[in-house]
């Protein structure tokens, strides 16, 4: 699939309102517990999430460097942190409307890459982790069978370079008739079972 604003657009939007929805079912009592990523407890995957899903969504758009503040921030310590990560949230995607930001190649810093390439990345930042983060707190993460098709692309072309850099685990093996979604977990080696 080639990868334009049109077909991941639309889903940036519908995976930072689902993010947004699962942050608030978060409960703070809930982020010291095992998050299912490694050694990562919920509070590190939820900064995570916050950081790159959010923040990292933003500024890629807008073509700057994420700032050492935001890198070293605890955004939990904040009780409102969902409430801001839902705001910073439609900052992002509201960056990602405008036209300018889907043309030309964004500095990721070791690497130039096609605006709507870096796009369909930090789709997966929402998405993956926010199935993560949902999964972790007793949440579903439910995207459109439209969505879940773009992120098992998306998916399918990145997971060897993810998995080099230890950013995906071995894929899991999965019965007939899974969704498009539930095969890009899978694939991503998240079990989804």
């Amino acid at each position: 699939m080639e990868l334009r604003r049109e077909n991941v657009q639309p889903h940036l939007s519908e995976c930072a309102a689902e993010s947004a929805r699962v942050a608030a079912g978060v409960g703070q009592s809930r982020l010291g517990e095992p998050s299912g990523c490694g050694d990562w407890d919920v509070r590190t995957l939820v900064n995570h999430w916050v950081l790159y899903g959010s923040h990292g969504l933003e500024h890629r758009a807008l073509r700057k460097a994420l700032p050492d503040e935001l890198t070293a921030r605890d955004f939990t310590t904040d009780p409102e942190w969902a409430a801001a990560f839902a705001a910073q949230l439609d900052r992002a995607v509201a960056a990602w409307a405008e036209p300018a930001a889907w043309e030309g190649e964004i500095d990721l810093g070791f690497a130039q890459q096609a605006a709507p390439e870096v796009a369909a990345l930090l789709l997966l930042e929402l998405a993956l982790h926010g199935w993560d983060v949902a999964h972790a707190t007793g949440q579903d993460f439910k995207v459109s069978d439209a969505a879940g098709a773009v992120i098992l692309d998306v998916v399918s072309a990145n997971a060897e370079m993810y998995r080099q850099y230890e950013g995906f685990g071995a894929a899991i093996e999965l019965p007939d008739g899974a969704s498009d979604f539930t095969r890009a977990l899978a694939l991503s080696g998240r079990d989804p079972r």
